[in-house]
């Protein structure tokens, strides 16, 4: 009965290391970002309120209408299906917000089935492939990108992360679980993963 004991306390020991080692990885990440040009900017979907995107959708939805407008991308790629009860999909959101602040319709692409982060990436595989754009920025938040890029990786996307520079997750009281959340859906997709 003590060996199990100890073997417990190891094992559970061991975990808060690699979670703990994990969480410094995507804290440190967080701030990573591309100064180049790509193809398009892929925005990941994150709600939507009836017509309107929620606070963090609109500021990815922000951010990457910014990189349209500096040139730095001809594009925009906005992913997100239709959440329960909503007649309109998150990117068809997204794209009469980015409409209204300028875009013209032919620079966005849309996919209206992705639920979750791994879905986003890969049910815009195929616009990207259909539009010829070989090389994207993946816009997400800062908390977000590590593992968005590692899911982008695996699916060998030409990524380079583009984290909003501003987020609904600014303060520590909004960070700190945003950061257990993305720490235990790294395990979890990895462990599913391999």
């Amino acid at each position: 009965m003590r060996k199990l004991f100890f073997v417990v306390v190891a094992l559970v020991g061991l975990t808060l290391y690699a979670a703990g080692q994990l969480g410094w990885i995507i804290w440190t990440y967080a701030p990573t970002s591309s100064d180049g040009p790509a193809d398009a900017a892929l925005v990941l979907g994150a709600a939507a309120d009836g017509v309107a995107p929620s606070p963090v959708f609109e500021e990815r939805l922000r951010h990457a209408v910014d990189l349209y407008a500096r040139g730095r991308v001809q594009y925009l790629v906005l992913t997100g299906g239709r959440g329960r009860g909503e007649a309109l999909a998150e990117s068809e959101v997204g794209r009469d917000w980015a409409m209204a602040q300028g875009v013209p319709a032919d620079a966005i692409l849309i996919e209206t089935e992705s639920r979750t982060t791994r879905q986003n990436l890969t049910f815009a595989r195929p616009l990207l492939e259909a539009a010829g754009i070989g090389s994207i920025l993946l816009v997400t938040d800062p908390l977000h990108m590590r593992r968005a890029m590692w899911m982008a990786d695996t699916l060998k996307l030409d990524a380079r992360p583009s984290p909003t520079p501003t987020s609904r997750y600014e303060s520590l009281a909004t960070q700190v679980p945003m950061l257990f959340r993305e720490v235990w859906f790294s395990f979890v997709w990895y462990f599913r993963e391999e």
